[in-house]
């Protein structure tokens, strides 16, 4: 956590004089990740994200660093607004900072494209690619931990009673299999690609013999 708050304020210092600003939105943040209902969009997702674009060669990694802590701040399982929510989170903290305005549009774009994976995105927005690349890289781990984030995921869904749980998590699996491109950017997609398509057929294969 201490690492999450040095990282975060490192990124919005610069935005935001208003130290006490930025420190009540981390622990607004942090909070929402924190939630008992998170299992696995929670601050360990937000930190996996974080180590990769930060580790990229990015445009504007401010803004890429600003979607990747505000994307999911918003998320219940039971709605269809999340992205947009999140996004508007964002646009409400942002508007307090010195980040220009087209930029800080861009933050909530980049957040909202998170919505559905296997839309067309702009081929050469090469920032955005990245941005997706990284929050679905979870598909193409290993084994072990993919069907750790496929029960986390269930687990988010726990309201939901099988019968219903099952063919909607496999609709959506197999939507993304069905993608002819799921990784966008030559790095991932040559890293995740062929795993991603391996786990996602496994899962659905599992979900037709009656469950995890």
């Amino acid at each position: 956590m201490n690492d999450l708050a040095a990282r975060w304020h490192r990124l919005t210092a610069p935005l935001m004089p208003d130290a006490a600003r930025r420190a009540a939105e981390f622990q607004r943040l942090s909070a929402a990740y924190q939630a008992p209902t998170r299992h696995y969009h929670n601050l360990q997702h937000i930190e996996n994200l974080l180590n990769r674009v930060e580790a990229a060669d990015l445009h504007d990694p401010t803004v890429v660093q600003l979607a990747v802590w505000f994307h999911d701040a918003v998320y219940n399982a039971l709605k269809h607004d999340n992205e947009a929510r999140s996004a508007a989170e964002a646009m409400a903290f942002l508007r307090h900072s010195t980040l220009e305005p087209t930029r800080q549009q861009r933050v909530a774009f980049l957040i909202e494209r998170t919505a559905d994976h296997t839309q067309p995105q702009p081929p050469h927005d090469a920032d955005l690619l990245l941005f997706l690349d990284a929050d679905l890289s979870i598909l193409g781990a290993p084994e072990t931990a993919y069907w750790a984030y496929a029960r986390q995921v269930r687990q988010e869904y726990r309201l939901v009673p099988d019968l219903l749980y099952r063919p909607g998590r496999r609709q959506v699996l197999a939507k993304m299999l069905a993608a002819p491109v799921l990784f966008r950017t030559p790095a991932l997609c040559a890293e995740f690609d062929a795993p991603a398509r391996r786990n996602l057929q496994a899962e659905i294969d599992a979900w037709d013999r009656g469950g995890l």
